[in-house]
């Protein structure tokens, strides 16, 4: 059973997911057994045992910190820019500067869907938080007046759907440049913005 949160050493946890994230993306996911990753982290097994309870509680953690980094990210933009249409374009530009600065979870993110129904949960909390978080600024937007009212819900399901194909194509398949990646998203955010936006 882990220690409460309250007496970890933060160095030895991050040092643990650090060695997570590289054992799965060098190995995959299935492939990378917990005592891989205590070998990796120079740790005992009882230190890995006092932070996690198993490997799916690696992966939920690195995805829950990275929805937070995501949000956190698009928050403090939101604390700099007050143009409501310029935040529904742009704030995808630093969604996806996010993905890209972590790119080794966002290999894992792109590759471990379908391969367990616990990984799937974990997934699920990972795209329920950005889908709710999309949703309540959609929504935030209505209510000021700036935004048509639309289904937020099927709107914010689409921005992270764009989102995830075009992550796809560049991660996995190597399909499209960062540049390109970012182009596309945010040129299909402005058309959409142009359908959601209230005329004067």
């Amino acid at each position: 059973m882990p220690l409460p949160e309250s007496k970890q050493n933060k160095e030895k946890r991050q040092r643990l997911l650090e060695c997570a994230i590289d054992l799965f993306v060098e190995k995959g996911y299935f492939n990378t057994p917990v005592s891989h990753i205590i070998a990796k982290s120079g740790f005992g097994i009882g230190t890995f045992y006092n932070y996690f309870t198993d490997k799916e509680d690696i992966l939920k953690n690195l995805l829950e910190d990275f929805a937070c980094q995501i949000i956190s990210s698009v928050n403090n933009y939101y604390t700099k820019e007050q143009d409501l249409s310029k935040r529904f374009t742009e704030s995808k530009r630093i969604v996806l500067e996010v993905f890209i600065q972590n790119k080794k979870l966002t290999e894992i993110y792109c590759r471990v869907a379908g391969v367990s129904d616990v990984i799937d949960e974990c997934l699920k909390q990972f795209e329920d938080k950005l889908i709710d978080f999309f949703r309540r600024n959609i929504e935030y937007g209505m209510q000021k007046g700036s935004l048509n009212e639309v289904p937020a819900v099927t709107v914010a399901h689409g921005i992270l759907a764009i989102q995830k194909f075009l992550l796809y194509k560049w991660i996995v398949l190597k399909d499209i440049t960062e540049e390109e990646m970012i182009e596309m998203v945010i040129s299909y955010h402005k058309a959409i913005a142009q359908g959601l936006e209230k005329k004067a």
